[in-house]
């Protein structure tokens, strides 16, 4: 089967952290035997092949090539809306993703489209499978159910991308709900989340002694790991204040935070504010060769997401669950659908730093509780949500659907 993928997330270079999730899918794809093709809006920064084990086919919409842009995780201020420079390029981003989608579509013939994120390609993967009548599925992996609900254009394109797709996937209830409103049918929902790897990231100690020396992490200190955006919908505001509980005062804990976002400054001066900052490293971003590292050094994950505005499931909890942590997330963005409290990790309210921090002692005092949370969160990446298992239910779903078309 010839699956061709939208996107506007995709790595460029070698450690880029851009729609990581999009490319492991994608490989995942290739390796159970399926032809891809993916489209994705050129930037500059591209360093890599074109013509892979997944065919990457790049289009151009703004002239010169420094006005691209959009996506590659920078059309979000905050992930709350849309920078004003969106708007300005987004009808040229829309007009030529679908120009040059329909042209190879046309010569490929790919047997359905999958596209990922509702706004943009979702729509631009309606508009090409109407002329063609190719089956479309669509994934809402976050931020797009935000623009697709900010003015009225955008719902209206939102809501013909839902009602022309077949399959509609979600790695949240938050998500899926807030696109409910937009006409999208519930019956066609299946929750996939995104996965991880097995293979790749697993428990491994190489390099992690070198690693504490070089954050000032000494031999007796408890990590907590965050990862992700510096954006408000993670919520590591949250576990900011949680470090200034008293529960935690005298704890030997570091909090290693990576990633980076419009929302760092900001944190970064409320831990001065709080008091707390000696507590906490901010490494940045970090490539994806050497993030299994920072799982493999962590004693636990912290994912402290809160429900506004909605987000899915974070890829980082998957990738620490495979190397073996527990952890500590709240009961929203897609944090059921992995973690099992008391089996995997555990679940706190959201916005909640007291009920987070006592959390945060019960594993930082419990190393025996730490390693039996987290050999049970790796047996269920193993069995059930590791990238095997899930680019299986897509292809069960994609031959459904070529099937139907069919007949």
């Amino acid at each position: 089967m010839h699956i061709g993928v939208l996107t506007h997330n995709y790595p460029r270079f070698a450690g880029d952290f851009s729609g990581t999730f999009v490319e492991a899918l994608c490989e995942e794809l290739t390796v159970q035997r399926q032809q891809v093709t993916v489209w994705a809006p050129y930037d500059p920064a591209y360093r890599r092949p074109l013509d892979d084990a997944v065919r990457l086919r790049l289009y151009r919409y703004a002239w010169p090539d420094s006005l691209h842009r959009l996506g590659y995780m920078r059309t979000m201020q905050s992930d709350l809306a849309l920078r004003l420079e969106a708007y300005a390029l987004s009808p040229m981003l829309f007009m030529c993703g679908i120009r040059a989608v329909m042209a190879d579509a046309q010569r490929f013939r790919p047997d359905v489209l999958h596209a990922h994120w509702l706004l943009p390609n979702g729509f631009i993967g309606a508009v090409v499978s109407r002329r063609l009548g190719i089956p479309l599925a669509i994934s809402i992996p976050g931020s797009d159910a935000q623009v697709a609900r900010s003015n009225p254009l955008f719902r209206a394109m939102a809501r013909f991308a839902l009602n022309q797709a077949r399959l509609l996937t979600a790695n949240s209830a938050d998500l899926r709900d807030a696109v409910l409103p937009l006409g999208a049918d519930l019956s066609r929902f299946d929750m996939i989340i995104y996965g991880t790897d097995p293979a790749a990231l697993r428990p491994d100690d190489s390099g992690v002694t070198e690693l504490r020396q070089k954050l000032k992490i000494t031999e007796d200190n408890v990590v907590a790991l965050c990862v992700g955006r510096m954006v408000p919908k993670k919520g590591f505001d949250v576990l900011i204040r949680a470090l200034a509980e008293p529960l935690l005062h005298d704890l030997p804990l570091v909090a290693v935070m990576v990633g980076e976002g419009d929302d760092k400054e900001a944190w970064q001066a409320l831990a001065v504010e709080l008091g707390v900052a000696e507590r906490l490293r901010w490494v940045g971003s970090v490539p994806k060769t050497e993030i299994g590292r920072y799982y493999n050094m962590a004693d636990f994950l912290a994912m402290p997401s809160v429900s506004k505005p909605a987000d899915g499931l974070n890829v980082c909890v998957l990738d620490a669950m495979s190397c073996a942590k527990p952890v500590i997330g709240t009961p929203v963005a897609g944090n059921p659908l992995a973690i099992v409290d008391g089996r995997t990790g555990l679940i706190v309210p959201e916005q909640n730093p007291a009920a987070l921090a006592a959390a945060i002692a019960l594993l930082a005092g419990n190393p025996v509780l730490r390693r039996i949370l987290g050999a049970a969160a790796r047996t269920r990446i193993e069995t059930e949500l590791g990238w095997p298992h899930l680019a299986r239910r897509y292809i069960d779903h994609f031959e459904q659907m070529v099937t139907s078309g069919a007949q």
